[in-house]
């Protein structure tokens, strides 16, 4: 999905990218999700894993899939925005919103 590879792209070049994966790590450890970001993973790796253990939580582990969805913030109207024909396809959408909503997060921490 472009919209993940531009958002990790300019993340990077306002050095926002190494917090995202912080607030990532961050996030996932309040919804009791055991997996830990590297921070020297690649924004394409990140993305690919991401949206793996997305695809495993909404198919074995769906309440952890929407707890993690309550802690990081995303909205309930984006999420209902959400269509794709597969579920790889929805798993990409939502693996956006959340990356875009921490980004979000750790510019605002950033700027103020």
């Amino acid at each position: 999905m472009l919209q993940i590879v531009e958002l990790l792209n300019k993340s990077i070049t306002e050095n926002l990218y190494i917090k995202i994966i912080q607030q990532l790590n961050k996030d996932f450890l309040l919804a009791n999700i055991s997996h830990h970001f590297s921070e020297a993973i690649t924004p394409s790796e990140l993305k690919n894993t991401l949206t793996t253990i997305l695809n495993k939580m909404m198919v074995n582990n769906y309440d952890d899939y929407l707890n993690l969805i309550y802690r990081i913030d995303i909205s309930e109207k984006d999420l209902v925005k959400v269509k794709g024909q597969t579920l790889n396809l929805i798993v990409e959408e939502i693996a956006y919103l959340i990356l875009k909503r921490e980004y979000q997060k750790v510019w605002f921490k950033n700027k103020f």
